[in-house]
């Protein structure tokens, strides 16, 4: 019965680790990629402000992220533990700093997003939907422009 249990978390920590990809999957700094910049037709001063907002909102980043890599540390260890309640308790604590992760994440991006042209919009959202599938093929999610700490 323990082993099932302890199987049945494993399979819990392993969904937690998963659902976190997409939050964790920053592309690295779209805006100084040559391809992006040309494609786009993106001014020194759209790229001077776009790196303007991504400085501004690092901070925050790396805490939400820290933040969640602290409580996915700890449903870790209440995994091992065995607990129901605390192991389901820490799962809310996780998914509320992944929220919170994701809307730093997202609030960024809308600023980011306001500093382009309709056109220029338009020509990143295929470029990035191109871009996401060639991923998906070779398998590439690794890359990452917030470092964790």
């Amino acid at each position: 019965m323990k082993a099932t249990k302890f199987h049945h978390y494993a399979v819990l920590a392993a969904l937690v680790l998963v659902w976190a990809r997409p939050a964790m999957a920053q592309r690295g700094k779209w805006w100084q990629d040559e391809r992006f910049g040309h494609e786009l037709g993106l001014t020194s001063e759209q790229r001077t402000h776009l790196e303007e907002i991504f400085q501004k909102n690092l901070p925050a980043l790396k805490q939400c992220m820290k933040t969640l890599d602290d409580a996915q540390a700890q449903f870790d260890v209440l995994v091992e533990k065995g607990d129901d309640t605390s192991v389901m308790n820490q799962v809310s604590v996780v998914e509320t700093a992944r929220a919170e992760l994701n809307k730093a994440r997202t609030m960024m991006l809308l600023r980011m997003r306001r500093s382009l042209t309709t056109d220029q919009w338009a020509k990143f959202t295929a470029l990035h939907e191109a871009q996401q599938r060639d991923r998906d093929r070779t398998g590439d999610n690794q890359q990452s422009s917030i470092k964790r700490k």
